[in-house]
């Protein structure tokens, strides 16, 4: 029965969630540009939520889900960063326009909402897909309500004190190696054998620790299989092939990595995509036909008769913000060619207006609902939206040049870049729609296994799309002019050490010019989707024996990214796995399995407390350089401490895992008490 005298939507938590939002939205996208990658943001707001809002009178499960339910916003439609960069590396921004980019986010964000809404019954009421993240985070949410008061603030102040800690640990570090450079950011290091070398590198980012913990043993393992393959096998290879005159080994293995071997890593991450929806697609059409029976079903009835616990948002309501977001995104389409390119017709502007946004509305719809699955399946940290995107720009790439091939008159107003930049502004919604499409679901399970109203849930959702839109714009802008991204800097004096690499606009600018200019080296793709049909099968294997996974998508990723980031990423998981072989030992030996339970959600609370910390450390840098014009306003040493600053981040990379394992396993209460029922 569903608590109809609790509060869920107040004002104090809408405000609160909007609040974390802004704080994580940020953090994620100096992570998303950083390193690839974005982190979950649903647990650390649950707690954080019960932390604070335990001060005030009347607050319950159902008021901290839906602020967990509203900041989760932030780990989700921070996404679009993964392809909205590309417009500078491209040339065709030189900044990123304020209300362009917000509605690009917001739209895109909200409709993957809607998209969400008629899936949710047959997909989370009457599936039995797991949802990981969302299971976890209704776990936090039940243990606080079920506390007395009296350890319901002790262990809200101890997540608290705990995402503190990590956030400090990670602050210091960002503070004394972008700041003060008395801590080196990375290892390097070639070996070189006549026309070939060899690379070994290490990152020291907490931020990519913790991202390498939260993804996992197997993903880890898969990444470092990836980073093995591309500089101990490819790299070699291909350099051997041919050797450009006048570069040295180290030159022409830095250059084939970045103009060959990353494609096909970029091939290898698109097969996974394509394979994770096709091996889901029975599953998701039978759900998106169930959904449409039960949907017409509860509509046939009075709404009165459906209980609060399975009320959607109306019809009505679900129809006009469609029709809503479809006209915002026609406008935005058509302002952003009138902008680009001044002489294109009225017409042909409201042409390819028209089947842009139709592509979105129909490509989105069929990504929400393969998205929705692969969350409820694997949990949203696992889903390929990085391999979704890839499919988009292609998809809309290969339409967009269709059109030139059958109107090559009207077309040729667009010339090169302008239509390079329509099929990339087309995919950043697809990829928002995608991303929130993840998360939606995740959400309302969480929401139904606390009792909350789904109906509620979507519309704070909403409300946290909107206010992320309005802070990734910024946030883009501060680091662009700050940091610069790979292959787009704004001063040409700025340091290349602190270019923030974009990895995924970097692959989509590059796949979208290639696709319109023929320049796309496919024989590197098609490699890359050879490769990846033997992991896949490798894959398939190891799951039906039971013995392990190497994630497709893991591989490329490790194929795709630099070493330095890879390789950390590793070391991440690995920690994970230490730690959780231990908490696994002790659970079995004191027979405490709730000490299980707060361990494992100890290293979550300290994982996301490391990235948050650095990530904001980040934003705090580039707000210092791009007020004094200088690329290192605080720095305390010169480039030739930089040997010793490449020590002294090894060592501190050491403490931290140290600390971080300590912190976990040996402060969790073991000793059982009451049958190990209470730790």
């Amino acid at each position: 029965m569903h608590p109809s005298h609790l509060r869920e939507m107040t004002i104090r938590g809408v405000i609160l969630g909007a609040l974390i939002t802004i704080v994580f939205t940020a953090a994620n996208v100096y992570l998303g540009l950083k390193v690839g990658m974005t982190f979950a943001s649903a647990i650390p707001a649950a707690v954080i939520s019960m932390a604070l809002l335990r001060n005030f009178k009347g607050s319950n499960i159902l008021e901290n889900n839906m602020v967990q339910t509203q900041a989760s916003a932030a780990g989700t439609l921070s996404a679009v960063i993964f392809i909205l960069p590309s417009l500078l590396i491209l040339g065709y921004w030189t900044g990123f326009p304020f209300w362009q980019a917000a509605l690009v986010c917001a739209a895109g964000g909200i409709l993957g909402v809607l998209y969400t809404v008629p899936l949710r019954r047959v997909m989370v009421v009457q599936s039995q897909l797991p949802y990981p993240e969302g299971v976890a985070a209704a776990e936090v949410l039940k243990l606080g309500h079920t506390s007395t008061n009296g350890d319901l603030g002790e262990q809200a102040s101890r997540g608290m004190r705990t995402l503190l800690a990590g956030s400090s640990i990670a602050a210091l570090y960002g503070l004394c190696s972008g700041g003060f450079k008395l801590l080196g950011e990375s290892f390097s290091a070639w070996f070189t054998t006549g026309p070939l070398a060899f690379r070994v590198a290490t990152g020291f980012s907490p931020a990519l620790i913790a991202a390498g913990y939260l993804m996992g043993a197997a993903a880890g393992l898969s990444v470092i299989a990836g980073v093995v393959l591309s500089w101990a096998v490819l790299v070699p290879v291909l350099n051997s092939v041919a050797v450009p005159s006048g570069l040295s080994a180290i030159e022409s293995s830095s250059q084939v990595w970045s103009t060959q071997v990353r494609f096909i890593g970029a091939g290898l991450i698109g097969i996974a995509a394509i394979w994770t929806v096709l091996n889901m697609l029975k599953p998701i059409v039978g759900a998106m036909r169930a959904s449409v029976g039960n949907r017409s079903t509860y509509s046939a009835h009075d709404k009165r008769a459906v209980p609060d616990t399975d009320r959607d948002m109306s019809t009505f309501a679900m129809a006009g913000i469609a029709a809503l977001v479809f006209v915002v995104l026609l406008a935005i389409v058509y302002y952003f060619l009138a902008e680009g390119v001044s002489q294109i017709s009225t017409g042909l502007r409201i042409g390819l207006s028209l089947l842009c946004v139709l592509f979105v509305f129909v490509f989105g719809f069929l990504i929400a609902a393969a998205c929705g699955y692969m969350a409820g399946l694997v949990g949203s940290s696992s889903s390929p939206i990085s391999g979704i995107g890839i499919i988009g720009v292609i998809l809309v790439s290969l339409l967009l040049l269709l059109l030139t091939q059958l109107a090559p008159a009207a077309m040729q107003q667009l010339g090169g870049k302008p239509i390079i930049a329509l099929a990339l502004f087309t995919t950043a919604v697809v990829i928002a729609v995608a991303a929130i499409s993840n998360d939606n679901l995740q959400d309302l399970k969480t929401g139904y296994l606390v009792g909350a109203t789904p109906a509620r849930q979507q519309w704070v959702l909403v409300i946290g799309c909107i206010v992320g839109s309005l802070v990734i714009p910024p946030v883009l802008e501060l680091l662009y002019n700050a940091y610069g991204f790979s292959g787009a800097m704004p001063r040409p004096d700025m340091d290349v050490q602190n270019v923030l690499a974009a990895p995924q606009a970097t692959l989509m600018a590059a796949i979208a010019s290639g696709i319109f200019d023929g320049s796309l080296n496919w024989n590197m793709l098609l490699t890359g989707v050879a490769i990846g049909a033997v992991v896949i099968a490798i894959d398939w294997a190891l799951r039906a024996t039971g013995k392990g996974a190497m994630p497709a998508l893991a591989v490329g990723l490790g194929i795709y990214l630099p070493p330095t980031i890879g390789v950390t990423l590793f070391i991440g998981a690995m920690l994970g796995f230490f730690v959780e072989r231990a908490i696994a030992r002790r659970e079995q030996h004191s027979g405490n399995v709730l000490a299980a339970e707060n361990a494992r959600r100890t290293g979550v609370l300290l994982a996301s407390g490391l990235i948050v910390g650095e990530s904001l450390m980040g934003l705090v840098i580039a707000g210092l350089i791009g007020v004094t014009g200088q690329n290192a306003p605080i720095a305390l040493v010169g480039p030739g401490f930089a040997y010793t600053a490449q020590w002294l981040g090894l060592a501190f990379l050491v403490a931290v895992c140290v600390f971080f394992y300590r912190q976990v396993v040996h402060k969790a209460s073991w000793h059982a008490v009451n049958g190990g029922m209470k730790p």
